[in-house]
């Protein structure tokens, strides 16, 4: 595992990526991954990234003016992702090449679609799903398990990563540990 800054909190994360860069006051959550060419940085403020969420290739996470960007627990953000002074609350999934801009508070268990822009200050319910430039709110769902299965997908993915394996779908463990996550997600409803 990489060593970053004396600001940079690594809180057993699952898999950080040799090319990632992180500097200034970040806190990377237990079981978090960062992958290829991710980079963070937080001169102010901070960078907080939840439990088991995973930060995907060529993703540029930044501090607003005035706003931290928190993530929260079990959370993919895709790939070509920016978060720029942000909240997103758990189970959510940010879209690839989405960006997602300061004062944005994004409810759990949303969605944002892929290649929206959401504007300064925006504010998303829970359940959402969300689209467009500048993002609109689509509809209400609950996308708590599908957004629990991808983010347990990635945990796995960066377990065996970790290991230096790269075809985590072919074990037979993968298979049992997403079976687990499905039952754990169903009966926590």
């Amino acid at each position: 595992m990489r060593e970053f800054g004396p600001g940079v909190v690594l809180d057993n994360p699952a898999f950080i990526h040799e090319t990632a860069l992180v500097y200034g006051k970040v806190i990377i959550g237990e079981g978090a991954s960062l992958w290829p060419y991710v980079v963070i940085r937080s001169e102010m403020h901070e960078v907080r990234i939840g439990k088991r969420t995973n930060v995907q290739d060529f993703v540029m996470i930044h501090v607003g003016n005035e706003t931290p960007t928190i993530i929260g627990d079990n959370c993919s953000i895709t790939h070509h992702v920016t978060i720029h002074g942000a909240e997103i609350g758990d189970n959510c999934l940010v879209g690839i090449n989405a960006t997602v801009m300061d004062g944005v508070k994004i409810g759990r268990n949303s969605i944002v679609a892929g290649h929206s822009i959401v504007t300064e200050g925006t504010v998303i319910p829970e359940n959402s799903i969300v689209a467009g430039s500048p993002a609109k709110f689509i509809k209400t769902r609950d996308n708590r398990i599908a957004n629990g299965m991808n983010a347990r997908f990635y945990y796995e993915n960066a377990l065996a990563y970790a290991r230096g394996e790269h075809r985590v779908t072919e074990s037979d463990h993968f298979s049992t540990a997403m079976a687990a996550e499905m039952r754990a997600l169903a009966e926590a409803k």
